[in-house]
């Protein structure tokens, strides 16, 4: 593709007249540079693409995006006031605007973005259609899968992956979309027909500066597509709902405690901990093709937990616009197993134990709520504390636990530092611990603490009985929690 036909898709500060070079690939990672490749210099955290300008003219690129002319190298430069933006539109121009070709469906959230998505996709598999996913775990393409490295992929991989989907006669994409790949416009040029933010809470603070520009960012999947999109919005999330006026889109709002959006969840059954519901459309809704009347149908999932709810309605709302029928839909919650560590049973027989992925205030609250909603004797928290991400998090998890305890009994926890199962960036600091301790002496919790993490989860499993609980409840430092837990039984 020529120069000139790549930039109909960029706005130009500067540079000399468009010259009728040919470009046969584009790269912004120096090392993939090979000749006559377009490079484009991004700004990431770490480095500069500006800086790496010599070695990728000495690998053959012939043509550079920049944002500064480097005059002292000898490159045809043409500068954009952002590389990230401009770097998103050359690779949606280059591989021939892969996304208009599919059913784009987008879904953000602070919890449950990667199982809401795997629901929505198990929907579109069980109806015969070839499917692609994009997210946390991994990229699937039809039948052909590879791990992820973000969780949104960086602009120039993503729309390669839409390309090859489009070449593997994919035609629904399910994606999650951080509040990263917001900010860094990695899906600046990706046409979306659906989507969601089921739920916002604090998280990433440090990463956007505030709570108010984190919400700000995320919005932006919701406030920023067309008129031709549909947004599913949650009544029971102030955010979520706050949006309703601030989109083109079409709007189709559920709730599960406020009744008065598009459909309502009726008669919830969560004493297993597996919920039972009926999913209620009380008033029809359409996007472009596809016309949804009301009607009840009853739904049971196999995956626990209130926010197991909260996402399927979601994925069932996605279905219902993409015409799948209602026995498709009910069939394919009732078999889906779920993601690992989102609210998951790892083991069911003297007692049980749930593996949950603690992260920040929201994800404990919906937690701890499910707990409060199912039939057991005791409950035993192995909580690991979240690591290098400072005290404050800390505090506020703290906080929504002791908010909790007394409904559900809860006078002790098992702590741990999980010095030995975790990573240099995961490492608790002594002021995340006082900061957790310092909540929950004021709460009156008591709290044994462990530096290792097979002994906080062994102390609860020994103290575990007849119909009891088991809660292994932590981010990075319980990722080994339920292999631990599961050699433990086996051995004993």
């Amino acid at each position: 593709m020529k120069v000139k036909e790549l930039f109909r898709s960029i706005d130009l500060v500067g540079g000399p007249d468009m010259h009728d070079i040919e470009v046969s690939g584009i790269s912004y990672h120096s090392q993939k540079v090979e000749p006559g490749h377009l490079f484009v210099c991004i700004r990431g955290y770490k480095t500069d693409g500006h800086k790496y300008l010599q070695d990728v003219k000495n690998r053959g690129a012939e043509v550079a995006i920049v944002e500064e002319i480097q005059d002292h190298i000898d490159i045809v430069q043409y500068q954009v006031k952002d590389a990230r933006i401009a770097l998103a539109r050359l690779g949606a121009e280059f591989y021939g605007r892969p996304s208009s070709s599919m059913k784009m469906i987008g879904i953000t959230a602070t919890n449950g973005k990667t199982t809401t998505s795997y629901m929505a996709n198990e929907i579109l598999e069980k109806a015969g259609l070839t499917t692609g996913l994009i997210g946390t775990v991994n990229v699937k393409n039809g039948n052909q899968s590879i791990p992820s490295e973000l969780t949104t992929p960086e602009s120039l991989d993503l729309q390669y992956f839409l390309k090859e989907m489009v070449g593997n006669n994919v035609s629904h994409v399910t994606m999650e979309v951080s509040s990263a790949a917001m900010e860094m416009h990695r899906v600046e040029s990706v046409n979306y027909d659906i989507v969601t933010l089921n739920n916002i809470s604090e998280e990433h603070v440090d990463t956007h500066g505030s709570f108010e520009r984190y919400f700000e960012v995320k919005s932006r999947l919701i406030r920023e597509v067309s008129a031709e999109s549909t947004a599913v919005l949650n009544l029971d999330d102030s955010y979520s709902a706050s949006l309703i006026d601030r989109t083109e889109a079409q709007v189709v709002t559920f709730g599960i405690e406020n009744e008065e959006g598009n459909i309502r969840c009726r008669n919830l059954d969560l004493s297993t901990g597996r919920a039972r519901f009926t999913f209620e459309i009380v008033k029809g809704f359409s996007a472009k093709d596809q016309t949804v009347e009301p009607g009840s149908f009853e739904v049971e999932l196999s995956v626990p937990g209130l926010h197991s709810v909260y996402n399927s309605m979601v994925a069932i709302t996605i279905g219902l616009l993409n015409g799948i029928p209602v026995a498709t839909i009910q069939a394919a919650m009732k078999e889906f197993n779920g993601v690992p560590r989102r609210f998951q049973f790892v083991y069911e027989d003297r007692y049980k134990i749930v593996d949950d992925h603690f992260a920040n205030p929201g994800n404990i609250d919906v937690t701890l709520e499910t707990l409060n909603k199912m039939d057991y004797n005791q409950l035993h928290m192995v909580y690991a504390i979240r690591g290098q991400r400072g005290p404050g998090i800390n505090r506020d998890n703290a906080e929504v636990i002791a908010k909790w305890a007394g409904d559900l009994g809860l006078k002790h926890i098992t702590a741990t530092r999980s010095e030995t199962h975790t990573t240099s960036k995961d490492k608790v600091t002594d002021a995340e611990v006082e900061a957790f301790m310092e909540v929950m002496d004021h709460a009156g919790i008591n709290v044994t603490m462990y530096k290792e993490l097979p002994d906080a989860i062994v102390e609860s499993l020994t103290e575990a009985g007849e119909n009891d609980l088991v809660l292994l409840a932590g981010c990075q430092g319980m990722d080994d929690g339920a292999e631990i837990a599961t050699e433990y039984l086996r051995k004993n």
